[in-house]
């Protein structure tokens, strides 16, 4: 355009000073230090972002970044972080599968509904399998309860979901309790 008009008239046409334009045109020919240190920002971000998987947000970048032994503000980086146009994507919840019910194996019948309520302790033991998260990660655990009495008789846990969790469970209730013959013992 500077090639068609005199640069009086379109710095008049756009409220600009002639010598602000020719300030703006250094600028771009030598950039000062500041936008030159945050071109190296600005790659160091996008490394580590990529090595993060797509996954680091503003605060994790600036943690990440101070580790590598550059310090600077959260607001820097947020700004550089948006004109690049990289955004943290946040990982889904994991949330552990105790039970696969997608198969077409047949289901099992509902015993406890077709058995009379426990008139005595020791008489109906029902178990079950819960999951709790911890700051160590997953922990699984197992538990059989007298439906008599509603007491918790056993319980194990673990780090993994397996059958030895809940051998253990029974193991604890049986070695506290010593039931009588004829005990129903039912899984939930």
């Amino acid at each position: 355009m500077k090639d068609h008009y005199p640069i009086e008239v379109l710095c008049k046409a756009l409220c600009v000073s002639r010598s602000g334009y020719y300030q703006w045109v250094e600028r771009r020919k030598k950039p000062s230090a500041r936008v030159r240190e945050d071109l190296q920002l600005a790659e160091q971000i996008r490394e580590v972002h990529q090595q993060s998987g797509s996954t680091y947000g503003t605060p994790r970048l600036e943690a990440e970044l101070r580790h590598r032994g550059r310090r600077h503000s959260c607001k820097r980086i947020d700004r550089i972080r948006r004109e690049l146009g990289l955004f943290g994507r946040q990982k889904r919840r994991y949330r552990p599968r105790t039970t696969d019910s997608a198969h077409d194996e047949p289901i099992a019948p509902n015993r406890l509904a077709e058995l009379p309520a426990a008139s005595r302790r020791d008489q109906l033991w029902v178990s079950d399998m819960t999951y709790i998260q911890t700051e160590e990660g997953w922990l699984y655990l197992a538990v059989i309860m007298d439906l008599y009495s509603r007491r918790i008789i056993g319980w194990a846990f673990a780090h993994h979901l397996s059958t030895e969790l809940v051998a253990a469970a029974l193991t604890m209730a049986l070695v506290h309790r010593r039931p009588p013959q004829g005990l129903t013992r039912i899984a939930s």
